[in-house]
């Protein structure tokens, strides 16, 4: 007997429910509650009056990366959280045998913004953004829309039982009913989970369609080759390792690539590993959101989205999030959160299903134009709103499963930072390594890569704080062995920009002071120009980019997210200040800069700590030593 889902299907309770398919559970969970909206993340209530945990599942929209200080459109769409009163758990095919699987007709169905009109805006975002130095990558949507005339609760029954017979791959299918709003998913992506105190994160990047024919092991091997779909992985992984290195006291670790097959397209994932002792909201604020679905530098990104967005996200790019009682730690709880994407979502008799595509240098804007179409057809042919695909899973090979492709796609790993594939440890920081006792301050400019870098820093000894620019303090400055001038999006030669004006100022200081600074990006641009060094825009942005180069007469392997750069005559290797010191300039043969040093001081154009500097940590050791004259 299954009295809560028998309940639901006969229409004799109008409680609020969720209903959740979890990957690997064989299970359908059913949960019913009560629904209460709060304003913040830390609001959540995990407690009852008693002091007794609560089971939560909470839909987070996309506005509430307000809560960080990022911009967006603010349609107040509420922090909905259904406060899970009884539960069941179904075995699948049971639920799967008792679910309706009515045809629901969908009327006037077409995309908010057209074709034309988003190919126009891929064009912008990656001339007008990406070309100016605003990011590496942006995501940007649009919503295919319908009108729905069925009862909502049986259309979220029968979308599920769709979902759930035609769309495998899925971390959670799903259907969620409460107040005048129905959502139904199947996401494929797990942004955060938190079990025990172990961190996992899932960033799923590179989208190849399946051909009309079905998946094949020769389209498959021309996806894993295409530069675009595999750097645009390397850099939502860069994104959130950065989010990692914020909430994890030992970093994180990378596992995989993995393929993630669903009916219609494949996509490529890594797995990101730590430990925390983070509160699992507090862990979801300091995520919020994932780079796959918005893009970064995560702060800008969200000023793009605006920008270019004409109307709210809703929920799209948010998360479903399930806290739940820790069995193993009492007073804790545990958090499963995978991001609202490939859902459908019905109020006022309207369906909305929004998807989006990752913008980066490389894009093309049919191909962009073509991926909308690609992730909206998952969704709607499993519903039977379009056709379904010809192929049908049962009948599609298991590309993971080939061992040519499970070799070419093993093989992106040699590309990357063998730091990161390791396991991180507290060995070696703080108190051991080549700076032990010395400290440093590390100023954010907006690009959270800046946590990377500093857990780095620490693994050679220094102890390090991560200071944003609009805190940091000039007598705190002043007081460290180390300032570390970090990276940031924008133009270093706009000098009203207030956080370009601030960096000019943090570096002149250091300079003046004759004390130890590390400038790394667009720091280091704004360190060439008050040398006098001439800076320019790159003529294809440097974003996502590894590249070998010669650093003081070491090559180094180096990730570079980059637009501007630095320029000197070809040949010049020093330049000489107004009071005579000598500045050695490492250049490549046309003359771009690359890095700088001279007393107390050194620079870097890349990023040492991104994952695609397999030789970073130990320039960063080099570059460390220069400056403090180890």
């Amino acid at each position: 007997m299954h009295p809560l889902l028998d309940t639901l299907l006969t229409g004799s309770s109008s409680r609020p429910f969720a209903l959740l398919a979890r990957e690997g559970t064989g299970t359908l969970e059913v949960l019913l509650g009560d629904v209460v909206d709060v304003e913040l993340l830390a609001d959540i209530p995990l407690v009852d009056a008693s002091g007794t945990p609560l089971e939560v599942l909470a839909l987070v929209p996309f506005r509430q990366v307000r809560e960080r200080g990022f911009e967006s459109h603010d349609d107040g769409e509420p922090l909905r959280c259904l406060i899970v009163r009884e539960r069941e758990e179904v075995p699948l095919a049971v639920a799967m045998a008792a679910l309706p699987h009515d045809e629901v007709p969908l009327h006037d169905g077409h995309f908010d913004v057209s074709d034309d009109d988003y190919a126009q805006t891929v064009r912008d975002v990656i001339q007008n953004e990406i070309g100016r130095g605003e990011g590496a990558n942006f995501v940007i949507r649009r919503d295919f829309t319908a009108r729905v005339d069925a009862d909502p609760r049986t259309a979220a029954l029968s979308w599920l039982h769709a979902l759930l017979t035609h769309e495998r791959g899925a971390y959670w299918t799903f259907a969620i009913v409460s107040d005048g709003l129905v959502t139904v998913g199947a996401s494929p992506e797990a942004h955060v989970r938190v079990d025990d105190g172990t961190v996992i994160m899932n960033p799923i990047s590179g989208t190849f369609r399946h051909p009309a024919e079905g998946p094949t092991v020769e389209a498959m091997r021309t996806f894993l080759t295409d530069t675009k779909e595999t750097e645009e992985l390397f850099m939502v992984v860069d994104e959130e390792l950065k989010m990692m290195s914020a909430i994890c006291a030992e970093g994180g670790r990378i596992t995989g690539p993995h393929l993630k097959q669903m009916s219609r397209l494949t996509h490529t994932e890594y797995v990101l590993s730590g430990h925390s002792d983070f509160d699992p909201r507090e862990i979801l604020r300091e995520t919020m959101f994932a780079p796959t679905v918005t893009g970064s530098p995560m702060q800008n990104a969200c000023a793009v989205i605006r920008r270019h967005e004409k109307t709210p996200r809703g929920y799209y790019s948010g998360v479903v999030a399930l806290f739940t009682p820790s069995t193993t730690q009492p007073g804790a709880h545990n958090l499963d959160a995978p991001i609202l994407i490939r859902t459908a979502y019905l109020r006022d008799g309207r369906l909305r299903v929004p998807v989006g595509a990752t913008l980066v240098r490389h894009s093309t804007p049919e191909g962009e134009v073509s991926e909308t179409h690609g992730k909206v057809a998952g969704v709607l042919g499993a519903i039977g709103a379009v056709p379904r695909a010809a192929v049908t899973d049962a009948e599609a090979p298991r590309l993971a499963d080939n061992a040519e492709l499970a070799a070419l796609l093993e093989s992106r790993n040699s590309r990357l930072a063998p730091f990161w594939l390791r396991p991180q440890t507290t060995a070696g920081k703080d108190d051991d390594g080549a700076f032990a006792g010395r400290n440093a301050i590390v100023v954010d400019a907006e690009d959270r890569f800046t946590t990377m870098l500093a857990h780095q820093l620490r693994h050679l000894g220094l102890h390090v704080e991560v200071v944003h620019w609009s805190q940091a303090d000039d007598a705190a400055l002043d007081a460290v062995d180390l300032v570390i001038a970090g990276p940031g999006p924008g133009d270093p030669r706009d000098a009203s920009n207030p956080r370009i004006s601030r960096m000019r100022k943090i570096v002149a200081r250091r300079l003046k002071q004759e004390r130890p600074l590390l400038a790394v990006c667009l720091s280091h641009q704004i360190l060439a120009d008050s040398l006098g060094l001439e800076l320019a825009p790159l003529a294809s942005p440097h974003q996502g980019l590894q590249r070998v180069v010669d650093l003081f007469g070491t090559p180094a392997t180096i990730g570079f997210y980059n637009t501007f750069t630095a320029r000197v005559m070809p040949g010049v290797d020093a330049v000489v200040t107004d009071d005579g010191e000598i500045i050695e300039i490492a250049a490549d043969e046309d003359g771009t800069v690359q890095g700088i040093r001279g007393l107390n001081l050194a620079s870097v154009q890349g990023h040492l700590e991104s994952i695609l500097s397999t030789d970073g940590v130990e320039t960063l050791e080099r570059l460390v030593g220069y400056a403090l004259h180890r």
